[in-house]
């Protein structure tokens, strides 16, 4: 079985005080798919990535990743198969150059020094980012911060992509590069946001969640054009699908 799969079953989290973020979500996404997961604020977009990112063990129901369940004695082994993108740049770089921050997730896995700075370089060759690397972090532009947040991501050579709003704060030039160096990825992508028009140009299966319940699981363009269930979901379409 592919260590690029990645699947919930009847997966289910109430916070402390009682509020139901998901509840009973069951998908299952398969090697290469690229997957938006979209909806309202409060539908659980958040809380389902920190199972998929191993950051929460499941309570009810299961996540797994290829062949591994999500459990905390697998977490070390789910953390390296899957690569998470947080919605801030800032939460991941906090060393003082690229080239550092991009480094630290291969130095920790015991790497020679030779491969780490052959993991760097091809990271940040990948999201064209290597003029970059003797940069300190808090000098880059939203557009680098988040094209090297991606890259210290990739130096782990994970299998599975998971992205909290790429977009997110991103001026039009920006978000239009994350968009060209997400569609060239061939990673399993779960990519959860509030741009549906990112969603529209990515992914061609999207799952909108509802109150922490799948609404719907399908082909992207055929959702995002279903007004009545964008409705009872708090969505719009998306501006490109607008008469």
């Amino acid at each position: 079985m592919s260590h690029h799969l990645v699947e919930a079953e009847g997966l289910r989290h109430a916070w402390p005080d009682g509020t139901v973020a998901l509840d009973g979500v069951t998908f299952r996404i398969t090697h290469g798919e690229a997957v938006g997961v979209v909806g309202a604020n409060g539908a659980g977009k958040s809380t389902l990535l920190l199972h998929l990112a191993g950051a929460l063990v499941p309570r009810e129901g299961r996540v797994r990743v290829g062949d591994v369940p999500v459990t905390k004695t697998t977490l070390e082994t789910v953390r390296r198969a899957v690569g998470t993108v947080f919605q801030d740049p800032d939460d991941q770089l906090f060393l003082p150059t690229v080239r550092d921050d991009v480094a630290f997730g291969p130095l920790n896995l015991g790497l020679p020094p030779e491969d780490v700075e052959a993991r760097v370089a091809s990271a940040l060759d990948a999201v064209d980012a290597g003029p970059l690397a003797p940069r300190a972090p808090w000098r880059l532009s939203g557009g680098e911060k988040r094209r090297v947040a991606i890259a210290t991501v990739l130096a782990m050579k994970p299998d599975v992509l998971v992205l909290d709003e790429p977009s997110s704060g991103l001026d039009p030039r920006s978000r239009r590069e994350v968009i060209d160096l997400l569609k060239a990825f061939r990673h399993t992508r779960v990519v959860a946001t509030h741009d549906l028009d990112l969603v529209l140009d990515v992914c061609e299966r999207t799952i909108v969640l509802d109150r922490g319940r799948v609404a719907a699981d399908g082909p992207t363009r055929d959702l995002l054009a279903d007004d009545a269930l964008l409705a009872r979901c708090r969505l719009e379409r998306p501006l490109s699908l607008r008469p």
